[in-house]
């Protein structure tokens, strides 16, 4: 225990200062996704779904070119060689010890919280050889818990939480393929998988704006989360 708190401060004070000092000479934020976590009963949740939706960030992160992202493959062999490995949930005190063995100055993990999924008829459907035209809407609808860990300090510098919805209806192919790859193959234009396309870039979005632009369009995210707050409240039934 002694050695692990020794470890930690000094990782802690060799790289003081540097996030921010790296910002400040407009240097790209150095980022590592993490796995993220399951908290719903989403169905298409399986075994490494949790790494698919790293890599899948990472991927949107790099498409920014705001974020210098490290390979999800280089993060999940130093978390598994250290025996950290991966979860969404970073100990106390471990965020500054991930950052330097992996060289990143952010910790990115996301926790599933909330999926709904809604089909109703619509009326005026055909169906054959097991594919539904018409006669279908469905929506879904999923949340995500984010954190921004600061690997100088190894606290939170960033938590929000983020929504994605999507609507879909029409033609179902329950054997198409492509698009999202491994355990989320099967998810590609369901409203499912337009649902965690649609977080996952507005995860993007936000993360632009918080950690790089850090101008007023956090004004606009300030109000969702004002709205999204407003709605949870009135969801609360406190009468007993």
């Amino acid at each position: 225990m002694r050695s692990i708190w020794w470890c930690g401060l000094a990782v802690i004070g060799g790289l003081a200062g540097l996030p921010e000092a790296a910002l400040a000479r407009g240097d790209k934020p150095v980022v590592a996704v993490i796995q993220f976590e399951n908290q719903s009963s989403a169905g298409w949740w399986r075994g490494g779904v949790g790494w698919e939706l790293a890599g899948m960030l990472s991927n949107e992160l790099s498409a920014t070119n705001a974020f210098k992202v490290l390979e999800r493959d280089q993060i999940r062999a130093v978390l598994d060689e250290q025996n950290l490995a991966a979860s969404g949930r970073v100990a106390p005190g471990t965020g500054a010890q991930i950052g330097k063995l992996t060289g990143a100055q952010y910790l990115i993990a996301g926790t599933v919280t909330a999926y709904e999924e809604e089909t109703a008829s619509t009326g005026g459907g055909i169906s054959f050889g097991g594919v539904s035209i018409g006669g279908n809407s469905e929506k879904a609808y999923l949340a995500v818990d984010l954190r921004v860990i600061n690997a100088t300090t190894g606290e939170v510098d960033y938590t929000r939480t983020i929504e994605g919805l999507a609507k879909g209806g029409g033609m179902s192919l329950g054997l198409y393929k492509g698009g999202f790859g491994g355990e989320l193959a099967n998810q590609n234009k369901t409203p499912a998988g337009k649902a965690i396309r649609a977080a996952l870039v507005e995860i993007t979005d936000y993360l632009e704006c918080a950690m790089v632009k850090q101008d007023r369009c956090m004004n606009e995210y300030d109000a969702k989360e004002e709205r999204r707050r407003e709605k949870t409240r009135g969801a609360l039934d406190l009468d007993e």
